[in-house]
């Protein structure tokens, strides 16, 4: 290992030491992120548990649920309004079913070996949220109107005032209710970074010693690293933007790998959350084939193999190419292919079998590889012990592109992940590619 390998390594470490330890499931797992009301017809829980068998076959490790807490009716959006507009944090949303239904639905996934975990609007809640009623001091309010203050550009939903002791304690109650009534394994932290760091703090420890959990904040932590301190993992939304302009306005690889150390300097404070799409990107912003085209693939086997963890999102193993309603009922078009089942099954299986692929592991190492061709292919290599993982992605649309490795790291004789067939690098160092395409090799 070289010098400066031990001293980040040593760094990592130490900062691991100094945060609230992770649950070490989080290392191997990955997050399927499922919006109940699209996911199928009746939108339920019940509906959903039959989908189980198919999400277990094709690696899913963690469920993320968005909000299941009922919806405020008052200026709600659309006709069904937003999920992150609760008007009651210990409720089911009856859109969904019930709590035993959703408790039923926990304790199978269980069963068949998932975490699940659930969204958690901390910040906001929408206009007649019971506690706006039941204790007002709760929230913000505006001067000017005298009446409670609006979260910033969203009129549907209201502020909550974390100044407030009581409101703390009321907020960290009911995110047990979840954890001792439903057993669920961990949140996600909506506009995490819109809430007080302290109050995340305070939560974690005391909800932590009812159960560990595993808590993924949506931040992006080059913007918020103080976040770090309170959360296993975070999100990635400066990547997201950096590759979307990277395939639209056709960018250097140096623009790519300039973001990438900037997360690397960061060590392990949090693991990212690599991702190309979710709730707000698709309905909001496009479909990932909006927006990376024919990279989005690519992205896809980048998320499942860098060091992090992959987040997909409710059909993406389709692949789904429309943009879903966000406040109306907009079914998922399901077919009976899934064309990119497998092709999630083998990086999802590689992501959780692999340790080369532990995601905030400070003993693995992550190589990036020359090769003959630095401004058409990123080529890295994840070794942990002798286990090792290639990675080789042509981000251009250049066709029949030769090129070779011209990094001694990589030899001796690795697996195809995709076809099975067998390659010796230790001889075979050329290849030829095709546009966008990927490699991933299997030590």
């Amino acid at each position: 290992m070289k010098k400066e390998d031990e001293t980040k390594t040593q760094k990592n470490i130490s900062s691991m030491q100094t945060r609230f330890k992770p649950v070490e499931w989080m290392h191997n797992t990955n997050i399927y992120e499922v919006n109940i009301r699209q996911f199928t017809a009746a939108g339920t829980f019940n509906a959903f548990v039959r989908e189980l068998p198919r999400l277990k076959d094709m690696g899913v490790k963690t469920l993320w649920f968005m909000p299941v807490t009922p919806i405020a009716q008052k200026n709600k959006k659309g006709s069904l309004g937003s999920y992150y507009a609760c008007s009651d944090y210990t409720a089911i949303n009856p859109e969904f079913g019930t709590l035993d239904d959703f408790k039923s639905l926990v304790k199978q996934a269980h069963e068949m070996g998932f975490k699940v975990i659930i969204d958690w609007v901390a910040n906001h809640t929408g206009w007649d949220h019971r506690w706006t009623k039941e204790h007002p001091e709760y929230f913000l309010k505006d001067s000017a109107t005298n009446d409670f203050k609006r979260a910033s550009g969203m009129d549907d939903i209201i502020e909550l005032d974390f100044s407030n002791k009581d409101l703390r304690m009321a907020m960290k109650e009911a995110m047990k209710f979840w954890v001792t009534e439903c057993d669920i394994d961990g949140f996600r932290c909506d506009l995490a970074f819109w809430v007080e760091l302290d109050f995340w703090k305070e939560a974690r420890k005391e909800l932590d010693a009812v159960k560990p959990l595993f808590w993924l904040g949506e931040f992006d932590e080059l913007e918020k690293p103080e976040y770090g301190e309170a959360f296993d993992a975070s999100y990635t939304w400066t990547w997201m933007h950096k590759t979307e302009d990277f395939y639209k306005k056709s960018g250097t690889l140096d623009t790519l790998f300039t973001v990438l150390k900037r997360y690397d300097d960061l060590g392990d404070s949090t693991t990212r959350a690599w991702f190309t799409t979710n709730h707000d990107e698709n309905s909001w912003n496009g479909t990932e084939y909006e927006k990376y085209g024919d990279m989005a693939k690519s992205l896809a086997v980048f998320s499942a193999t860098w060091n992090g963890i992959p987040l997909l999102y409710s059909g993406q193993e389709l692949p789904n190419l429309k943009r879903l309603e966000f406040f109306e009922k907009d079914v998922i078009k399901w077919n009976t292919k899934n064309e990119l089942h497998d092709f999630y099954k083998v990086l999802l299986n590689l992501k959780t079998n692999n340790p080369a692929l532990r995601s905030g592991d400070p003993t693995v190492q992550t190589f990036r590889i020359k090769t003959s061709d630095p401004k058409n292919i990123f080529a890295y290599l994840r070794k942990s012990g002798s286990r090792e993982v290639l990675v080789v992605l042509n981000l251009s649309k250049q066709k029949d592109l030769h090129f070779d490795i011209l990094d001694s790291i990589v030899t001796g004789t690795f697996r195809n992940a995709f076809s099975g067939s067998a390659n010796d690098f230790t001889t075979e160092k050329s290849f030829e590619m095709q546009g966008w395409e990927y490699l991933v090799y299997d030590k």
